[in-house]
């Protein structure tokens, strides 16, 4: 029978299989994300917020090699008998890469929430404070506009977003208020 895992379980993959700090950060930025988009979405906030803790499980073994992104991640997680849905949603993050579009409202969240934490990394880093909770919205959504600001960040995969029925405007301020709200990042 499928379960997702517990918080303490994904803690404990993580700290197995990822070693780079800025990846850790992200990985808990976006699981910060996707739990608000759920809670929004009246999803369940543990399977979404578990599948964006672990969507980037296996960066730090696969590397540069996208075309084994997120299936090495997948590979990881079967002995766990995770949800497919779960797996699916950590597929489609990387599917630009997999050939692989987004279906269900958590492909979409993932996608979209795992790629906004870039952007809001990115825009506290240029203010005085530095701080993730002095970010706003308006100033991700003017950025967005702007391909050299963090460049590496794919808008189409931010653009996401709309599948899950949200106006820009309303993911942004989810994402933002998430990751502020969120005291390990």
């Amino acid at each position: 029978m499928p379960r997702i895992p517990t918080r303490d379980e994904a803690m404990a993959l993580l700290a197995a299989h990822v070693n780079t700090p800025y990846t850790i950060r992200h990985s808990l930025a976006t699981e910060a994300v996707t739990r608000a988009l759920a809670s929004r979405l009246g999803q369940d906030q543990d399977l979404w917020g578990i599948a964006g803790l672990l969507h980037d499980l296996d960066l730090d073994e696969v590397g540069a090699d996208m075309k084994r992104h997120a299936r090495r991640t997948v590979e990881i997680l079967a002995p766990l008998d995770c949800p497919a849905q779960m797996l699916q949603a950590i597929l489609a993050h990387n599917g630009d890469e997999l050939g692989l579009p987004c279906a269900s409202l958590l492909d979409f969240a993932v996608t979209a929430g795992e790629s906004v934490t870039g952007l809001v990394f990115a825009m506290a880093r240029v203010l005085p404070s530095g701080l993730i909770a002095d970010v706003k919205a308006s100033s991700i959504r003017k950025r967005l506009k702007e391909p050299r600001f963090a460049a590496g960040v794919s808008r189409e995969r931010v653009g996401q977003f709309a599948g899950l029925g949200l106006s820009e405007d309303e993911f942004l301020s989810i994402a933002v208020e998430a990751m502020a709200k969120a005291a390990h990042l």
